[in-house]
């Protein structure tokens, strides 16, 4: 599959540069980390955590196809629309996340307090490079 298969789907669809939208997505990501680094990770906790950072990591990429001129509407184009930015590593882990976060909200998947805790490592990661690659140029 390809990007360009979801737009020919109507999972994605061209827009006008959104940069207010960019920018308010951005403002409320970065309140959104502040708040949840604030949260205990615990059994009772972890699964909506877990979804919230995901949550976050996908605002930004939404952030990033405002600037772009999309509104994507299918949470798997994103895997393909950091293809097509050539960020492959990001690419597969998103994929990873969402598939992951797909498991737990919707078919009862369990992630344990130790997964959730380096995966919220490597989405904070992969948040500040985005942010710093695509999103840095615009004025907050």
């Amino acid at each position: 599959m390809k990007f360009e298969d979801f737009v020919k789907r109507g999972d994605v669809r061209k827009t006008n540069r959104d940069e207010k939208l960019a920018k308010s997505l951005i403002s409320n990501s970065q309140k959104d980390l502040i708040f949840l680094g604030n949260l205990n990770v615990d059994e009772n906790s972890v699964r909506k955590i877990f979804s919230s950072y995901y949550d976050v990591l996908r605002s930004i990429l939404e952030a990033i196809v405002a600037l772009d001129s999309l509104k994507i509407y299918s949470h798997e184009a994103f895997t393909y629309f950091l293809k097509e930015k050539e960020e492959e590593k990001i690419s597969f882990a998103f994929d990873r996340f969402r598939r992951k976060r797909n498991s737990i909200n919707y078919y009862g998947g369990e992630i344990s307090i130790g997964a959730c805790e380096e995966s919220i490592k490597e989405m904070k990661k992969m948040i500040n490079f985005l942010i710093d690659k695509y999103l840095g140029g615009i004025k907050k």
